[in-house]
């Protein structure tokens, strides 16, 4: 095969598509859905008008989005033979590559929320119909389901019992309340309100072009789904702010805040990787991470833990200042997380429960104005041609 140009690795900087939903400009720090800036979003938009965005590029009005909010409420609750099915999937190894038990590792929450995403399509009431409205009923239901999914998984895995959605409560708050069993703070539902529209979409990340791809196949939404989750288990896409919240329990909740300092140097100097920091895409500050540093010092003054952000700012200038690298979205989510009560193992899925609003409006999108994607490689194995010799003659 011939090619004008020798392609990048990782496809690094290759214009795959025309999308109208993420703008980002890696030099500026600018991330925007549909136009509207990340930073007005986070400062006064709710998760559910996101998703309205996202999926029909403008804003709601106040009837538009109260409907929406009525379906997502309406689509909360799992089916039956799912919940079975989530109660009777393996608990795994007793080790992981976490060094935590198997059990409490978010490999095996990903790899159950996988499959339990598939198991969804086969209890959606539009299972085998694409229409594009058909579409856009399973794309709320998605968003409202993996969220319940989520939420019970981390009941389940603290030995706590499934908890019935609340239909009066907002998307940010239902979950952490069928996560929890207690009713959140107004500080702890706006935080992690905002938490979700920051990771709600992020142009053709590894996972939202996964599903792309699969949708461009036409196959049905929830495939494309799993096909994302897929993606985002792998470790060079989640898991990074569940590996932030390792180091700084390593470092340890009762150390003074220097030692933080102390135990990064240390990493550095070994050549290790300090994880929340750098991007593929930004060249300054990550906006997002804006916002979260935020959120993570005032939760943590609220939670009456200051030193999961003193530590992180301690982190964060250190490696700014060595290695010329900014934190990430990963960063502060860590420590956010954290004080919101929520255990790591649930970090990269609760990214899912987010993602999903952008996932689905990429496949939505996709099916719009479909053409298979199928991209060319740069052939670099044996010279053609190759001559075939008997088996004794090798």
């Amino acid at each position: 095969m011939t090619t004008t140009s020798t392609p990048k690795a990782g496809l690094e900087d290759t214009v795959a598509t025309s999308s109208a939903i993420c703008y980002l400009d890696g030099d500026r720090g600018v991330l925007a859905y549909c136009g509207w800036d990340i930073h007005d979003l986070a400062r006064h938009a709710t998760f559910e008008e996101v998703c309205f965005l996202l999926w029909h590029r403008r804003l709601p009005t106040r009837a538009e989005l109260g409907d929406l909010q009525s379906q997502l409420v309406a689509a909360r609750n799992l089916p039956e033979p799912v919940l079975r099915l989530m109660r009777a999937l393996p608990a795994g190894n007793p080790s992981s590559a976490s060094g935590l038990p198997r059990a409490q590792s978010s490999g095996n929450m990903m790899d159950a929320l996988r499959t339990l995403t598939s198991a969804l399509g086969h209890y959606d009431p539009d299972a085998g119909e694409q229409s594009p409205q058909a579409n856009d009923r399973k794309a709320v239901r998605l968003t409202a389901q993996i969220s319940s999914l989520v939420a019970t998984m981390g009941r389940l895995n603290k030995g706590g019992g499934a908890i019935q959605p609340d239909p009066v409560l907002s998307h940010a708050a239902n979950f952490l309340y069928m996560l929890t069993g207690e009713r959140p703070s107004a500080l702890a539902t706006r935080a992690f309100d905002v938490a979700l529209v920051l990771h709600a979409d992020h142009e053709l990340n590894a996972s939202t072009f996964a599903a792309r791809v699969a949708a461009a196949t036409l196959t049905d939404i929830h495939s494309a789904i799993v096909g994302a989750i897929g993606a985002l288990k792998g470790p060079l896409h989640g898991g990074a702010n569940a590996d932030v919240m390792r180091l700084l329990l390593e470092i340890g909740a009762d150390a003074a805040p220097e030692k933080a300092e102390e135990v990064v140097r240390a990493k550095l100097a070994h050549k290790e990787k300090i994880p929340g920091f750098g991007h593929r895409v930004y060249h300054t500050e990550d906006p997002r991470a804006t916002h979260l540093r935020e959120m993570s010092r005032d939760l943590g003054q609220r939670a009456g833990q200051p030193i999961w952000f003193e530590m992180s700012r301690r982190i964060e200038a250190l490696v700014k200042a060595e290695k010329k690298l900014n934190a990430n979205v990963d960063f502060y989510s860590a420590s956010t997380y954290h004080s919101l009560g929520i255990d790591i193992d649930l970090f990269t899925p609760i990214f899912a429960v987010s993602r999903v609003s952008g996932w689905t409006a990429h496949v939505l999108e996709q099916y719009a104005n479909n053409r298979l994607i199928r991209p060319r490689a740069e052939y670099i194995g044996p010279a053609y041609p190759q001559r075939y010799q008997p088996l004794d003659a090798r």
